[in-house]
């Protein structure tokens, strides 16, 4: 039993390319902004057990955290991900 690897939750590569696709849409980036896509264990007290995080590489690069797994994330989400966002301010 190695006590030091701990298992990390995994995204179906479609719906990871779904979600960059809705954030360049949300933000109307171009297509060479790259886009970060990361499903996390969250280990903070009353967190939900899944978070994604979502990196745009711009500068200065933009972070948007939602509190759910990849798969279950809508475009709606996104959305307010990235209005409610202080670095971007609604529309």
């Amino acid at each position: 039993m190695n006590l030091f690897k701990q298992q990390r939750p995994q995204a179906d590569s479609s719906q990871i390319g779904q979600l960059k696709t809705w954030t360049q849409a949300a933000l109307d980036l171009s297509a060479d902004i790259p886009v970060s896509i990361s499903q996390l264990q969250c280990q903070e007290p009353g967190c939900p057990p899944l978070e994604t995080v979502i990196t745009v590489m711009t500068q200065p690069p933009q972070m948007f955290k939602i509190h759910r797994a990849a798969s279950e994330i809508t475009f709606a989400e996104v959305q307010h991900a990235i209005r409610s966002a202080p670095q971007h301010p609604p529309d």
